[in-house]
């Protein structure tokens, strides 16, 4: 049976954070003890607010470029600097709209950049993304086990809009311990068809099951324990959903 455990006794991440001390402080107050199955997924808010991802917003000048899309976006050109900074393209401006590919190749509203829940501080800020979601998870997980016998995998999650529905779902942006994706191209079916195409985003699913629990708005619960999950292919880590540029079919 999968369980998901919300953990929310973590409280304000602040930069500088011991964030896994703050996560295994928060498992051991929901009464848990860990297991090397279970995912530990931690929303990517709490990951760049300890790793000190803020921009104050003040100091960042906006060139041409941001000035032209913050005329087409109706957005701060301040955030739109930010965007074109940690982007490697623009892949629609509109409205109200800026849908940017990451410099870590993932394709989402604003590059990720963040002005909600930041909680206390001075002047108007903006958050942005992990330098490197699949190294800091690595770091998260490292660091877990020298605290527990046994470290969880550690999934860092984000939430994305999606092509063709609305909403938001949340999705894997950094993985440790876990296979992010799982290729099945090769097994059969149950009438003994060759599967051909399917490949799993376990790591989305994952995140996804544990959103249910996170939340996306003022719930202040930013992390989850998911339990009951097994697994016996490699780990792969969360860049493998990436789907390289040469594949993209709407460029």
């Amino acid at each position: 049976m999968i369980q998901i455990h919300p953990l929310p006794s973590i409280g304000e991440v602040r930069p500088g954070d011991d964030l896994a001390r703050a996560l295994a402080n928060a498992v051991h107050a929901a009464g848990i003890i860990p297991l090397a199955s279970d995912v530990l997924a931690v929303t990517q808010k709490i990951v760049s607010k300890a790793e000190g991802r803020f921009v104050d917003l003040d100091t960042v000048t906006p060139g041409p470029k941001a000035l032209e899309l913050a005329e087409i976006t109706r957005k701060d050109p301040r955030i739109v600097e930010l965007v074109l900074a940690e982007s490697q393209n623009i892949v629609r401006a509109m409205p109200n709209v800026l849908i940017a590919r990451h410099r870590s190749g993932h394709v989402m509203a604003n590059a990720g950049i963040d002005r909600s829940n930041l909680g206390p501080g001075d002047g108007d800020r903006a958050l942005l993304l992990p330098v490197d979601a699949d190294a800091s998870a690595a770091r998260l997980r490292n660091a877990l086990a020298a605290i527990w016998p046994e470290a969880p995998a550690v999934l860092i999650t984000d939430s994305f809009g999606r092509p063709w529905r609305y909403g938001v779902t949340c999705v894997a942006i950094g993985a440790s311990g876990i296979p992010s994706l799982v290729d099945r191209r090769g097994d059969v079916d149950r009438d003994g068809r060759t599967l051909e195409v399917t490949q799993i985003a376990l790591g989305d699913m994952i995140a996804t099951a544990a959103g249910l629990a996170t939340g996306e708005g003022a719930e202040g619960i930013p992390a989850a324990l998911v339990r009951g999950l097994s697994w016996t292919v490699a780990d792969t880590p969360a860049a493998a959903l990436v789907r390289p540029i040469e594949e993209d079919l709407f460029r």
